[in-house]
């Protein structure tokens, strides 16, 4: 039997996986979690998908004592909290031991990884650590958004945890490698002030940051008159020799669309909006505007 704590798009398409290969016999309940700081959360998904289906089910701040339960194996899915339970198994957005932590997917997009991928192991006393069991990797193409990125490695997630759940059911060892430490590299957390876009990078690298902070997320964010402006789309634009550059700036206004300066490229911004109205910034009139 197993345990599963469970959040997000990846949790509910794992869960609805295992119900269509008619595995549920092998789940002995399922934890859910939530998010407030995403827009869809899958938490009333997951809660139906288990109703529907007779798994037992509750959520986190209901703080049920799992010691009563009788799984062998635990496995976590964008799981944030910590777990102190034996044999758990975690599935990490990232080929360990690269980016450990925190926001690995959206960092892994903002930096132009090629590659995406995920990782299962053995929980440790520190955070992603653990001994490896299974990876799955898959190439990308950019421009990419996030909730293109999740729904690609979801599928890879369904692929792991049938995987893992098979070898569970069927009694076969679970082979596990320490990680190499010397190529462990760390992404740390994300708060609101990360949103914010730093206009002396690249295009290219505000670009991804756009596409990586989209929906499920609150979205790429700046400063524009004293108001929160979220950036939906954008799109780079051929660079030009600026004297005085400052990044920020608008240096042209084509088709009511603001060309700004960056760091080093320049980007149109063709959909955004106010943070406090909703209302979209467009058609921009004020030529002499500076995105901060």
């Amino acid at each position: 039997m197993i345990g599963l704590f469970l959040m997000s798009e990846k949790g509910f398409k794992v869960l609805e996986s295992l119900v269509v290969q008619q595995k549920r016999h092998i789940i002995d309940f399922v934890c859910i979690g939530t998010d407030n700081k995403v827009q869809n959360d899958f938490s009333d998904q997951l809660a139906k998908l288990c109703a529907e289906n007779g798994i037992v089910h509750f959520f986190r701040n209901e703080k049920k004592d799992i010691k009563t339960f009788n799984s062998n194996y635990y496995i976590a899915i964008s799981w944030k909290w910590i777990l102190d339970l034996s044999n758990l198994i975690i599935i990490h957005d990232s080929l360990l031991p690269k980016y450990r932590g925190f926001a690995p997917l959206v960092n892994m997009l903002i930096n132009g990884e090629k590659k995406i991928g995920i990782s299962s192991i053995f929980a440790s006393e520190k955070y992603d650590a653990g001994e490896l069991i299974f990876q799955e990797d898959i190439e990308i193409q950019y421009p990419i958004k996030i909730n293109e990125a999740i729904s690609i490695i979801s599928k890879l997630y369904v692929n792991m945890v049938l995987r893992l759940t098979t070898a569970i059911e069927t009694g076969t060892p679970i082979i596990s490698h320490k990680q190499d430490e010397s190529d462990a590299t760390y992404s740390l957390w994300l708060d609101d002030e990360d949103y914010f876009i730093d206009w002396n990078s690249s295009s290219d690298k505000i670009i991804r940051k756009i596409d990586a902070c989209g929906y499920p997320f609150t979205g790429a964010k700046c400063i524009l008159d004293g108001r929160i402006v979220i950036i939906e789309q954008a799109f780079s634009l051929q660079e030009l020799i600026i004297e005085n550059r400052q990044a920020g700036k608008v240096i042209f206004i084509e088709d009511s669309l603001p060309v700004i300066v960056c760091g080093e490229g320049l980007i149109k911004i063709s959909k955004a909006f106010y943070e406090d109205t909703q209302k979209s910034i467009l058609p921009l009139t004020k030529f002499k505007s500076r995105f901060k």
